[in-house]
């Protein structure tokens, strides 16, 4: 049915709109039905002949994002010129399955031909009688999951614990800032708005203006360490930050290794294939040595006073192991713990029961940090949630060492 005011068209070109919306909705493209209708309006004000003004209208309604150009793109070559695409798309999926890595499509690529593939019709399960399982001794998968390390996990299990991870919130709790919001049932008299607002009366005090101050959740930094000891780790912890960084305000991250890289902005890229696939680009040191002394000290020159400010809490990710052993670890340390208002250093050697500081790395930055918490598995980092998001965790004082 053509929308009001809009002519019915003729032959199926209502039809194939609708198929194609359907098409960019299963490759992630937030649309609906109002880019729908917007799109059959666009069709009736060009000429529908020319391709380019179709291809130009249709993506001026129906696409809101810059990175959602290409997936786009792509479709509507695909789908308005071969009306055998998805055999093409099938068949390109499977040979993606044989290239190797750096032979790949790109992600925009993958998710379009995984679309267009579902357009084929399924055969029909054949009728089987239920099997019987013995449950007496089982246990949920789902609570396995939550309990098992990372680097023991299979690529199945790393692609639910990632799924698991992104519905992970990080609630930091708020605090009291020196600006000020007016609030009728607020705290404290305003007595400047109040004799601003008695003017309109000739200078009779009617009621008082009052006032709330505002609070707001601080600042978090991230300085995670990519080295081999920690890529497996850092790899699945990625996909936790860009939830993070997607999910709030003032969130800044770094990597490290035998050099700092900030991917704040990167991170900040709400697919999370095209932010990952970025970051790559720009960290050369992944899987490489560790220089962890050397890297907090370039943080604490370049950027502690630019993201450190309004009581910022810093997530330390490493295991403790520099290269350079202890030179400079203690000095950088207690420097990042005097710069920040609580400093947590996230550990995966703490996974093992009988874990002992004998590392210089280790020894030399437990004394300066506020919390040692372990992070290597899913109930780690809802641990770890849980404690950020408790206001009286926020105000503890520094550990012993």
């Amino acid at each position: 049915m053509a929308p009001a005011g809009v002519p019915a068209p003729s032959g199926h070109l209502a039809d194939n709109l609708l198929a194609f919306t359907r098409l960019l909705r299963r490759t992630g493209l937030p649309l609906g039905p109002g880019e729908a209708i917007a799109g059959l309006e666009a069709l009736t004000e060009i000429d529908i002949a020319d391709r380019r003004q179709v291809h130009a209208a249709l993506r001026a309604v129906m696409v809101h994002r810059r990175e959602h150009f290409e997936i786009f793109d792509q479709a509507f070559q695909l789908f308005w010129r071969d009306p055998e695409a998805a055999a093409h798309a099938a068949a390109m999926a499977l040979m993606e399955a044989n290239k190797t890595p750096q032979e790949k499509a790109p992600p925009a690529s993958r998710r379009l031909a995984e679309a267009m593939q579902a357009d084929k019709p399924k055969p029909p399960k054949p009728v089987e009688e239920p099997p019987q399982h013995e449950m007496t001794f089982s246990v949920s998968e789902r609570e396995r999951l939550q309990s098992m390390d990372f680097e023991a996990m299979s690529a199945a299990q790393i692609a639910e614990a990632k799924r698991e991870i992104r519905r992970l919130t990080l609630p930091l709790d708020e605090q009291r800032t020196r600006r000020f919001r007016p609030d009728p049932l607020g705290p404290m008299a305003d007595l400047r708005a109040t004799v601003r607002q008695s003017l309109r009366s000739g200078g009779e005090i009617l009621e008082l203006s009052r006032r709330r101050r505002v609070t707001r959740p601080p600042p978090l930094v991230v300085l995670c360490d990519i080295s081999g000891s920690m890529a497996r780790y850092a790899q699945i912890l990625l996909h936790f930050l860009h939830a993070v960084a997607n999910d709030r305000d003032r969130v800044h991250t770094f990597l490290f290794g035998t050099r700092l890289t900030n991917i704040t902005r990167q991170l900040r890229h709400r697919d999370p294939e095209v932010a990952f696939e970025t970051i790559a680009h720009i960290v050369p040191d992944w899987s490489g040595g560790t220089r962890i002394g050397e890297s907090l000290a370039l943080f604490n020159r370049l950027w502690s006073r630019r993201v450190l400010g309004q009581g910022a809490v810093v997530l330390l990710i490493t295991d403790g192991l520099d290269r350079e052993g202890a030179a400079g670890l203690a000095e950088a340390t207690e420097r990042l713990r005097g710069s920040c208002r609580r400093l947590i250093w996230l550990n995966p050697l703490l996974r093992f029961e009988g874990f002992q500081p004998k590392s210089q790395g280790i020894r030399a930055m437990l004394p300066h940090v506020d919390e040692f918490r372990p992070v290597h598995s899913l109930n780690s980092l809802r641990e770890l949630v849980a404690t950020l998001s408790d206001r009286r965790a926020a105000h503890r004082g520094r550990m012993a060492a």
